[in-house]
């Protein structure tokens, strides 16, 4: 696997428990114990989710005495975000090229069909 930042955020988010896990994590900090509650997982699978997410920078592990609360941390997910908008303008400027070249293909065989 790649070790560079954007790899590692996109590898982290291909698995569905890791983007529940941040998303329950958005609503504020908490234990591996809660994060793991819902699912019908092992807490060492969770904790295995935890440790590439932890590793993707996208959470972070707080030392609180026993109790180790999870953080979500955006600045990976800020970066992937600007990466993917960055394309969706370039996608959206072809997109109405496209769009424009159907309409006139469109008007001239209206041309035809009246003509």
């Amino acid at each position: 696997m790649a070790d560079d930042q954007l790899s590692l955020t996109f590898a982290a988010l291909a698995d569905p428990t890791r983007r529940a896990i941040l998303a329950r994590l958005a609503d504020g900090e908490a234990t591996v114990n809660e994060l793991a509650e819902p699912f019908s997982v092992s807490l060492q699978a969770i904790s295995k989710h935890l440790k590439v997410l932890e590793r993707a920078g996208l959470i972070t592990r707080g030392r609180d005495a026993q109790w180790r609360p999870c953080r979500l941390e955006t600045a990976p997910l800020e970066t992937a975000s600007e990466w993917i908008e960055r394309y969706r303008e370039s996608w959206r400027d072809r997109f109405d090229r496209l769009d424009q070249e159907i309409q006139a293909i469109q008007r001239k065989q209206k041309g035809r069909d009246h003509g």
